[in-house]
């Protein structure tokens, strides 16, 4: 795909924070399985009828005996790049636990769940493994590299050592994300190519047999954005599917840069779709299709429920004794554990940002603790506003860097309302503009917002911190109990709206 500004600047089908998209469709039904990194409960599921309009029905690892990730595992790590598919009247989704386990299958009859407990593949090596079932009912396990190796996925056995099938484009780095399908009289190993960053694509090839030898489409790589100046970057980890009137599309993930140069992305890489035609046996990729351009539904959540939502989302663990709906009728009780965000055992549930700018507040009682509100991108890039019972203050945790940007005395020690305003930056003059604003600070009863400082919001992307995900803005206890009775997030309509899922 070549680049050149679109008239309308595409959005994604599934905004924020949710990368290495897999897809399936059973009937009229579309179901999509996403990474989620060190993020507890693992693998978010949607469902769809149209791959433009998302629900999010559950997540796939939701129950410790399924994913339990140490502790001091780093950020960026834990599940890698599921894939999903559904045969012989089951789900099967395989995925890989970095730090965690390695290669493992679970399935399920309901996608919104149970999933089953998981099935561990110690011998399938590497990372992003495939399903894929031939006619006679043998199911074949590709992963990053490329290489393949047949595999009984309900026992985990594998037959066989691992064997190479295709190295993708000489000279591409990282060939990985395999997916192989079998379509028309060819089976089609898809890839991804060139790096997760501003070189990434997707490129194809095909055989006669689900073990090659496989032959290079002409056209590599099929998609992507490197060297252009789409507004959409790093296009690729992308998987096929067919909808019921014979047409093709493409689930992939891209991000949207902002700012100056060299462009930040804060949101992490997002699920985009692209329709899919045929020439000469050889998938063709067309332009990205754009998510809703109305403007995005608020969100809120006023923690009446018994359990959270399928949305919220912790690093690395979340225990009913330091994080729970029930406790007081109405609020979210977080109990701490680390001193603050800086520490891997943090008490913090959040949700992955999906507007570019939006505004987000939460009612929090901080009289037997100190908490407060939170922009995450790992332990060494976030922002937050905090309280306790004396004082309100914002603080940044950039790097090796840790400072106090602004504190105010608080006369009343009861329940306020804490705020963050993200403004996204438009049409910067300046090449060294950040992607957007981050301003904290404290609503009235009246509605009226005292900002206490604004931050650039570039030392919160990808492109300084490093990693794989994106922002997660949510709550967290650093000392003692903290107590929060709503969350609200107000999508703010830009250049780039998108949609909450």
């Amino acid at each position: 795909m070549s680049g050149g500004l679109p008239v309308t600047p595409v959005t994604p089908v599934i905004p924020g924070f949710h990368p290495d998209p897999s897809v399936c469709r059973v009937g009229d039904d579309y179901y999509l399985a996403c990474s989620s990194f060190e993020y507890v409960p693992g693998v978010p599921l949607f469902h769809s009828r149209d791959l433009v309009h998302w629900t999010q029905i559950g997540n796939v690892l939701d129950r410790p005996d399924q994913l339990r990730l140490p502790v001091d595992s780093p950020s960026s790590a834990g599940v890698y790049a599921p894939t999903l598919r559904h045969h012989d009247g089951r789900f099967w989704l395989i995925v890989t636990v970095v730090g965690g386990g390695g290669n493992l299958i679970v399935t399920a009859t309901d996608p919104a769940g149970p999933w089953s407990d998981p099935v561990p593949l110690p011998g399938v090596p590497g990372i992003d493994p495939d399903l894929a079932w031939d006619e006679d009912g043998t199911c074949w396990c590709t992963v990053a590299g490329v290489s393949q190796v047949r595999i009984d996925p309900a026992t985990g056995e594998t037959f066989g050592p691992p064997r190479r099938l295709w190295s993708g484009t000489p000279g591409a780095k990282a060939p990985e994300a395999p997916h192989l399908y079998r379509i028309g009289g060819y089976w089609y190993l898809l890839i991804a190519e060139g790096g997760t960053e501003r070189g990434h694509g997707v490129s194809v090839a095909r055989a006669r047999t689900p073990e090659g030898p496989f032959e290079p489409c002409p056209a590599n790589p099929v998609l992507s954005h490197r060297s252009t100046d789409d507004p959409v970057q790093n296009t690729g980890h992308a998987d096929l599917v067919q909808a019921p009137d014979g047409s093709w599309w493409l689930v992939l993930l891209g991000v949207r840069p902002g700012g100056g140069t060299p462009g930040w992305h804060v949101l992490g890489r997002e699920t985009f779709l692209a329709p899919v035609t045929w020439e000469d046996d050889w998938p063709v990729v067309g332009p990205l299709t754009s998510g809703e351009r109305t403007p995005a539904a608020p969100f809120s959540d006023d923690f009446d429920d018994s359990a959270l939502g399928h949305c919220w989302i912790s690093p690395r663990h979340r225990s009913p004794e330091h994080c729970t709906t029930k406790e007081r009728p109405g609020w979210l009780t977080l109990r701490a554990v680390g001193e603050s965000l800086d520490a891997p055992d943090v008490v913090f549930v959040g949700r992955r940002q999906q507007d570019l700018s939006c505004r987000v507040r939460v009612g929090v009682d901080p009289a037997r603790g100190r908490g407060g509100l939170a922009v995450r991108l790992d332990e060494s890039h976030h922002y937050e506003i905090e309280a306790d019972a004396g004082e309100v203050r914002v603080l940044a945790r950039i790097g090796p860097l840790r400072t106090v940007l602004a504190s105010l005395p608080r006369p009343d020690a009861g329940p306020l309302t804490l705020g963050v305003d993200i403004t996204a930056t438009e049409e910067p003059r300046d090449p060294r503009t950040g992607p957007d604003t981050l301003t904290f600070g404290i609503e009235e009863p009246d509605g009226a917002f005292t900002a206490l400082g604004t931050l650039d919001g570039r030392y919160l992307s990808t492109e300084v911190a490093g990693g794989f995900t994106g922002r997660v803005i949510g709550m967290y206890a650093a000392s003692g109990t903290v107590h929060f009775d709503r969350y609200d997030c107000t999508p703010v309509p830009d250049r780039y709206t998108s949609r909450t899922s």
